[in-house]
């Protein structure tokens, strides 16, 4: 029985040597799909946990009038610093907020070098601890912020992380369609490379067949073939996608709100799928080739 398993392995590799140049360019464009399938998760896993870390936290931007004077803006600080587990992290000037924007843009700086005045408000950054209690009601603090002389205009973290969810529900359901359309290109690729394998080999097929081979015993091969392809295709895949993922998560990225967006890699369960997904789509691209050429 195992002298038995070496052959239709045997046969298998066999038969991706005699068609190697076909099967490499399937292997790459397997990997290729599944590359785009795994970084889409990285990176939507990735968004998600950020926005769980930025939904545990409240954070808000209160913006001053140009010219407000230095009373109304003790009486601004002396306001936020007695809302209940409220602190300040910085205060930004009007020249700071410049210089970051600069800094920002980089190279496409060069037009802000033009402008006779600072558009940029100076303002507050404040975050709130312990918001888990009821006893934050970020509206609310929005509205008496507001309302204070010298204040221009509030924003919270809350309000960003609604667009930003509604962004992602959108993420979402383009993900699925193109996961959708990868698998579908995938089996494709291995159906087609399975078959042109099979016809190679029709002529020693029909012999095998004269002499009393089950159907069977000579499509175990191929379904072989297929499930190489996709156990070659899911680690490669894997793979890249771990060296890209370390050369990514060297630096922190900041993109709105206090919490930093960390990447870390794909966990157990996902990369369990990818490979799991890879190993299906060559069974089922397999079967889809001997299916058409027995039964026809």
């Amino acid at each position: 029985m195992i002298g038995l398993r070496f052959y239709f392995l045997r046969q298998a590799l066999m038969n991706m040597r005699r068609n190697l140049t076909v099967h490499i360019l399937s292997l790459g464009t397997i990997v290729a799909s599944l590359l785009i399938l795994g970084a889409f998760l990285l990176l939507f896993g990735n968004l998600n946990n950020w926005l769980r870390q930025w939904g545990s936290s409240l954070s808000m931007s209160v913006y001053l009038k140009d010219g407000t004077s230095a009373y109304k803006r003790d009486k601004i600080d002396s306001f936020i610093r007695g809302l209940p587990g409220a602190q300040i992290r910085r205060f930004v000037t009007k020249e700071e907020a410049l210089e970051e924007l600069k800094a920002a843009l980089g190279e496409e700086a060069a037009f802000l070098e033009s402008l006779t005045h600072n558009p940029l408000p100076a303002s507050y950054e404040v975050v709130f601890e312990n918001t888990g209690h009821g006893d934050i009601h970020p509206e609310k603090i929005k509205a008496q912020l507001a309302a204070l002389d010298g204040v221009e205009d509030v924003q919270h973290s809350r309000e960003w992380l609604k667009r930003a969810e509604g962004f992602l529900d959108i993420v979402r359901l383009i993900g699925y369609i193109i996961a959708g359309l990868l698998c579908l290109c995938v089996v494709f690729i291995i159906t087609n490379t399975i078959k042109l394998t099979i016809y190679s080999r029709r002529d020693e097929i029909e012999i095998l067949k004269l002499v009393g081979a089950t159907d069977w015993f000579v499509k175990l091969p191929f379904l072989l073939e297929g499930m190489i392809q996709g156990i070659l295709g899911g680690g490669t895949a894997l793979l890249t996608l771990f060296l890209g993922y370390l050369a990514i998560s060297r630096n922190h990225i900041y993109l709105i709100g206090p919490a930093p967006l960390r990447f870390v890699f794909l966990p157990g369960e996902y990369m369990v799928l990818l490979f799991s997904l890879s190993l299906a789509l060559g069974i089922i691209g397999s079967f889809i080739a001997i299916g058409r050429f027995f039964d026809g």
